[in-house]
């Protein structure tokens, strides 16, 4: 399973609540439209002015090359465009999951 961890940082005009309301409320259900996506899962960092970031994403898929694919797709363009539109910083981290539990 490929898992992709995604550092969203928002707008610098939007307050954490906003935030909030447009990544979980409008973002998520965009986003559960990926094709092929297994998982999805929304962290919404508590709001601390020494947080790096305002939210991560985790996504899993089958492989990279479905991920890429999804993104590839009308909707990944539009999911990604939405993204871009409401932050600052987009940073992808491609991570190998190890459970020591």
């Amino acid at each position: 399973m490929f898992k992709a961890m995604i550092m969203l940082t928002r707008r610098d005009d939007l307050t954490h609540e906003q935030f909030a309301q447009w990544w979980l409320q409008e973002h998520a259900p965009m986003a559960r439209e990926l094709p092929n996506v297994r998982r999805i899962l929304f962290n919404l960092v508590e709001q601390n002015p020494d947080a790096p970031c305002d939210g991560i994403t985790e996504l899993w898929f089958d492989s990279r090359v479905d991920f890429d694919a999804a993104y590839a797709t009308e909707i990944g363009k539009k999911v990604a465009a939405d993204s871009l539109a409401h932050l600052t910083s987009r940073v992808r981290l491609f991570v190998d999951e190890q459970s020591v539990a």
